[in-house]
């Protein structure tokens, strides 16, 4: 009973602080456009101005606009309706594409992202993880010294380099992948297609081969030097007195004991993985978050940076609350009790 309180209580305290934080940054994303100079209204109707329409009723106009981007009533007002409408899954109308909800063209572009860098992310994270521990438990070998050169080259690649020289390579020289684009145009966006998943996972190859490539070079190093320290801890020296097999003792003490600090980083990661690669994306012409994002800058289409904005923050704020509640779980030596 006394462990359970303990346990409970330590999810509540995470609970209440992860909503408190979410809370502040919702605050802060709603008033940074609000700070910005510009109006969305101005923009709106003199956009359709330019487009040949012609307005007679002025005023009623501006107040069915001013209630359609939020700009309705004082800024307590305002911040109660913004988070009721974000609650209701509306993040508002975007400027360039207007009448076009924000939340349609992140629908639109989210999966494309989640698909390429989740994808990416993970394959490297396990990859990068085995080779590093294993390297890191034989750090005295050859074989070991060469991979962490390399390494650390991988390391210092920007991904964006790297996506240029795969595109000449096999795109241009030996013209084996597609060279933009997410999927043959003629198959249509349809995510029940078979053929479209097929071509997805074509068009994906080459962009998610920049990002694998350069994350392994950190997941090595990273997890490496926690096993070299490791190493010289007393439980596995005990681990090693008392005949434990070397497997054994690797995988049970050694990997257990540093999957915190990766773990904690893939989470992160996977949190984050919607902010797109930006430089990525464009150079392939994904259609994925982060191309949406760029679109969005290079327009001032502020409403819809104020989406994509807002989706990074509760996604990254609540892939850390996850980590922060397993803590216990992955880690031996962190335990409810002690939180």
């Amino acid at each position: 009973m006394v462990r359970f309180g303990r346990v409970h209580k330590y999810f509540v305290k995470r609970i209440i602080l992860f909503f408190i934080i979410m809370l502040i940054a919702i605050f802060i994303n709603f008033m940074i456009p609000r700070l910005t100079p510009g109006n969305p209204i101005v923009t709106v109707i003199g956009m359709l101005l330019r487009q040949g329409s012609r307005f007679e009723n002025i005023d009623e106009i501006i107040d069915t606009y001013e209630r359609m981007f939020g700009l309705k009533g004082s800024l307590p007002e305002q911040f109660v309706r913004y988070l009721t409408e974000i609650f209701r899954g509306n993040l508002g109308y975007s400027i360039r594409y207007f009448p076009v909800k924000v939340s349609v063209l992140i629908g639109r572009s989210l999966p494309f992202t989640i698909f390429l860098l989740g994808l990416s992310t993970v394959i490297s994270w396990v990859v990068g993880t085995i080779i590093g521990l294993l390297a890191g438990w034989k750090s005295e070998s050859n074989l070991s010294k060469a991979f962490s050169y390399v390494a650390l080259v991988l390391n210092v690649i920007p991904y964006y380099m790297l996506a240029l020289v795969l595109i000449y390579v096999f795109a241009y020289l030996i013209p084996i992948f597609p060279l933009t684009g997410a999927y043959k145009g003629s198959l249509g966006m349809n995510w029940a297609n078979i053929e479209f998943i097929k071509s997805l996972l074509w068009h994906s190859i080459l962009p998610s081969m920049s990002i694998i490539i350069t994350s392994l070079g950190w997941w090595f190093l990273s997890i490496r030097s926690l096993v070299v320290d490791l190493k010289g801890e007393d439980f596995i020296t005990l681990s090693e007195a008392k005949g434990l097999k070397e497997n054994y003792i690797m995988w049970r003490y050694a990997f257990r004991n540093s999957l915190l600090p990766q773990v904690t980083m893939l989470a992160l990661s996977l949190g984050g993985i919607v902010n797109g690669a930006l430089l990525t994306e464009m150079i392939f012409s994904y259609p994925g978050l982060g191309l949406l994002l760029f679109e969005s800058i290079s327009t001032a289409d502020y409403t819809v940076i104020q989406g994509i904005t807002l989706i990074i923050t509760l996604s990254v704020g609540f892939a850390t609350f996850i980590i922060d509640i397993m803590y216990p779980l992955i880690d031996p030596r962190i335990t409810y009790e002690e939180s």
